[in-house]
Order: structure tokens, then sequence, then C-alpha cells
């Protein structure tokens, strides 16, 4: 892990995805972060401790999920299929599809195994399993403001982890897609999925992976953004910097006309995040993700606090 000595910094950004604005100032204590994310080898440790069974290995419950045909209560997890064309990409269906069988230990189906990926990111966890982990490990899933702290490492307002261009002289520096999703990755970056951690260069706190490779889970439920944020989280009054803010409240994250599933917010971006879909590979960006997914690019680390962060 690293400690990072907190402070203030500039939270969001206001030219990508409205979900992510406003900017605002915003403070959080000192804490130790994971140098990376949980690997395959890192999360085998801890199922072989406890015994513990993902939900990806349990069949959905039909009482949770009403429209859910009997036959298809089978164990399994969202997996990322390429496609032969170009697509409708207003349509997730075109290229994930729900896969018996997958699950961290066998990402693409029951055919697959995590053979040579000991150093990958461990995937097909839910919020609900990366949180088991923190337990066992004596640690915490970070907040929403900690995690993009940390995943600006030290850059005032760049876009980037590493500055305000993607690829600066053509060099790549993390795991995303090239070329036009979800059909012609280019690979520049050598990798079509996952990639081991500490593949490219760490950002300045000697941190890996913050940007592409997996989606991570943080503690916060999603919530979109006020503008008078100094208000609506936080300690302190409405003319003080907002220190270790939260998100929202978990009934406020549910997804309107959806099974009634908690919604928390995943930061960084992912292998498949790409210059014509999904520009979430910035340490501003976030996505809302139902606490029961389980995918081919979500994964998690870990913080462990100094001091207590408010919490909601």
């Amino acid at each position: 892990m690293r400690r990072l000595d907190g402070g203030r910094f500039r939270m969001g950004s206001e030219r990508f995805y409205p979900e992510e604005a406003p900017v605002r100032t915003v403070r959080v204590d000192p804490f130790w972060i994971d140098e990376t994310p949980v690997t395959n080898r890192q999360f085998a440790r801890f199922v072989q401790a406890t015994g513990h069974i993902t939900v990806a290995e349990q069949a959905p419950d039909p009482e949770i999920y009403a429209d859910l045909e009997p036959e298809r209560a089978i164990a399994g997890s969202l997996v990322f299929e390429k496609t032969s064309g170009p697509v409708d990409l207003s349509d997730v269906s075109a290229w994930w599809h729900f896969r018996f069988g997958a699950d961290w230990r066998h990402p693409l189906g029951p055919d697959s195994s995590i053979e040579g990926l000991d150093d990958h990111p461990v995937v097909h966890v839910a919020y609900a399993d990366a949180e088991a982990f923190a337990r066992w490990a004596g640690k915490s899933l970070p907040t929403e403001a900690e995690w993009e702290y940390a995943a600006r490492g030290g850059l005032s307002g760049a876009e980037f982890a590493w500055g305000d261009e993607l690829a600066p002289g053509g060099a790549m520096l993390a795991n995303y897609w090239q070329g036009l999703f979800p059909f012609a990755n280019q690979m520049l970056d050598g990798w079509e999925r996952t990639s081991p951690v500490q593949t490219y260069p760490a950002n300045g706190f000697g941190l890996y992976d913050m940007i592409g490779n997996v989606w991570e889970w943080t503690s916060d439920w999603f919530a979109l953004r006020r503008r008078n944020a100094a208000k609506a989280t936080g300690r302190g009054g409405c003319c003080q910097v907002p220190t270790n803010p939260r998100g929202g409240r978990e009934r406020d994250s549910l997804e309107p006309g959806a099974p009634a599933i908690g919604r928390k917010v995943v930061k960084g971006g992912s292998h498949l995040c790409a210059q014509n879909y999904c520009q979430r590979y910035r340490p501003a960006a976030r996505h809302p993700q139902t606490i029961d997914s389980s995918t081919t690019h979500i994964g998690f680390r870990c913080v462990v606090r100094e001091t207590p962060a408010t919490s909601r």
C-alpha cells in the first residue's frame, strides 16, 4: 500500500459527461491505498481462507428478478464479446452477454480459466464480494473522493492521470480500447482484455492501473451532483471546503423502472473504454453500477484510513 497525505483537490470535470460536474474543491484525510487492483492471486488466497462464494457463483433469486425465466436462474456473469462490425452504441446487449458458468475463476465462461492470469485484476466480483475481501484484509473500499484524489497523483485539474493528453508522443499509458468500439481493437497497448497490474507506469503517487484495465468499486452510492456541492456533502458549514465528502443515499441511487437494487459509483474506466465510446479513462469519470453486477471489466482496490471518513 501507499500512504497518501490527503488534502485539498479539485474534484470532477465539466469537459466530458454531465454526471462529472460540477468541479469543486474538497478535502480528504490521510489514508493508505493499494498500489494495484486486487489480483486473481490475492483473491484466491481470500477464497481459500474464507470459503467465500461470489455473487456470480450463486443462482439469481427469481423473487428479486421478476422477469427472470425459471430456466435462466443459473449462476453466471456478464461477459464482453466483440461484435463483427459496427452496431448501435446505445444497445449494450450487442456486446454484453450473460454467460452461465462465468465467474472469477472462469472469466470467459465454464471452459475458461485464470491459468497464467495470477497478476491480472480479479473480475466478476460484485460489490458484496469486494466488500467481503476488504473486511477479511482489515481494509475498506475507498470513497469516490479518496479514489479520485489517489488517481490524480498530485496533478491539479489534469484530464488524465498523467496530464492533459491521452497518448503523449503515441505512448500507451493505460489499458484502454484503441480503435472503434466494440468491433475493431487495434491493441496498440498489446492487450485485448485485462493486463497484468504494473504493466503501465505508476502515477505521481506510485499507484498503478488507476486508469483503464478494470473499473473499480467505491463505497459511495451513485447520485447526480448538485451545483451547491459545498453545502450538499461533507463536514463543515456552507462556506467551508467539504471534508471526506460522500455520495448519495441508497434509495436515490435506484434506476427508475429497474429492479430495486442500489447502484454504487465505479471509477477509472476499463480496457473497454474508447475514444468513440465511454471516454471514462480519467480520474474525474464516474459511472453507476448495480451492486449485484459482476462483469469481465470490474474489479477493486482497498484503503486503510488513518482517521474515519464521514459515513452515510
